[in-house]
């Protein structure tokens, strides 16, 4: 039943959001739209931006947990881009309001942790210091993250398809190379 309650929160949320600024949401509006009490609500989640983050965790990051790997790494960016834009009122709302901050963790955590299986799949037979390998990820997260803002300031006008194959063509190649300069002999 937890479960059917958090959808429902999560809908009423994404709903709302489409016509109002996530700082103008309330715990108090929200469950009233959802038909719910604020006790249920709080049973749930710590405050809005709770209910925030497990919309995007359940969501997006759920969708790419089979693309983490060196020949799939661009389906997996693909569906990040893809999420963003099928659920754009969301996603803009979020990047337009102090609720910022959670669509940028929720990013970077999809990001990392599919670049870092990546990094773990390419370096399976060096020695390479974890330290290394999370700044080569950082690294590319955070070039990641700064396409895929700017393509949301921009109102997500240019095709996904179009920025990931640029980004193909750019970064080709250059992770192994990356991890091979921080290989140990």
């Amino acid at each position: 039943m937890s479960v059917i309650t958090k959808k429902a929160l999560a809908a009423s949320l994404k709903e709302m959001m489409g016509r109002l600024s996530l700082d103008k949401i309330t715990v108090k509006d929200l469950v009233a739209d959802c038909g719910v009490n604020r006790q249920t609500f709080y049973y749930h989640f710590q405050d809005i931006y709770d209910l925030l983050d497990w919309i995007y965790k359940r969501e997006a990051l759920d969708s790419i947990s089979n693309c983490r790997t060196y020949d799939t790494w661009q389906q997996g960016f693909l569906k990040i881009f893809q999420y963003v834009l099928d659920n754009k009122k969301f996603c803009l709302s979020t990047y337009r309001s102090m609720g910022r901050e959670h669509l940028d963790l929720f990013l970077h955590q999809a990001v990392f942790e599919l670049l870092m299986a990546v990094i773990e799949e390419v370096s399976a037979d060096m020695q390479v210091r974890m330290e290394d390998k999370n700044f080569i990820a950082n690294f590319y997260t955070y070039a990641f993250i700064g396409i895929m803002l700017e393509w949301i300031r921009n109102d997500m006008s240019e095709d996904p398809e179009f920025i990931i194959e640029r980004l193909s063509v750019l970064i080709e190649g250059d992770m192994e190379k990356a991890i091979n300069k921080y290989a140990m002999s």
